[in-house]
């Protein structure tokens, strides 16, 4: 299939990334997550390799028992957030390892890894685990703001006119708020069902109306 199509994390990712150092202080990490708006950051070793992340919920239990004098059972069962709260740098406070995404991963499992490790933004990295961007959510969502005539022009290059070189009748491709719609006749009926499921693939695309008939077969 063509490349136009955003397929893969580096695609999508920020390339500018704001990162700490094992060493850098918690007032250091607070003041830059405001600065640059951002819910975690990536904890660097000097290479460059991502050894953590910090994000608000690690920031938090220093507020949380700023005055408080907790009881045993609460000492007990919220042991690392006490750590935590005691904490002076990146270090001290960072989760460790750090859930992270290589470059060449499909938004598709990046998506699932956010989801399931419950985190809006990874860092993205290589072989050598060194920091190469940051994704968030909002980067895996912007394939869906793709004009619809980029996505229906996708589609007939790399999809139609690959599978029905030459349609009975000339396929038409619609594309209306992220849903296609293919209509025609062509010869062969069993690459109709591969054409809808490769068109539903096409990143931007969030619905098919496969309307495609083959030759001596009724229409509708």
């Amino acid at each position: 299939m063509g490349s136009s199509s955003p397929h893969r994390v580096s695609d999508v990712m920020t390339r500018a990334v704001v990162a700490v150092g094992r060493q850098t202080l918690f007032k250091d990490i607070v003041q830059r997550m405001e600065q640059w708006r951002v819910s975690a950051l990536p904890v660097l070793e000097g290479d460059g390799r991502v050894v953590g992340v910090v994000s608000e919920a690690d920031l938090l239990p220093k507020e949380e028992f700023r005055d408080s004098d907790p009881d045993r059972f609460t000492q007990l069962r919220r042991l690392s957030d006490l750590a935590k709260a005691g904490a002076v740098s990146a270090e001290e406070v960072m989760s460790t390892p750090a859930v992270t995404v290589h470059g060449d991963a499909t938004l598709a499992e990046a998506a699932r890894i956010m989801a399931s490790r419950r985190v809006k933004r990874l860092p993205v990295i290589n072989a050598e685990g060194v920091l190469e961007g940051v994704v968030s959510r909002g980067d895996l969502l912007k394939v869906f703001l793709r004009p619809d005539n980029d996505l229906a022009d996708e589609i007939r290059r790399d999809i139609v006119d690959v599978l029905f070189p030459a349609p009975v009748e000339p396929v038409h491709i619609v594309v209306s708020d992220g849903v296609a719609t293919l209509t025609g006749r062509v010869e062969d009926a069993a690459r109709i069902p591969l054409a809808a499921r490769l068109v539903r693939g096409v990143e931007g695309i969030v619905g098919v109306d496969c309307r495609l008939t083959a030759a001596g077969s009724a229409a509708g």
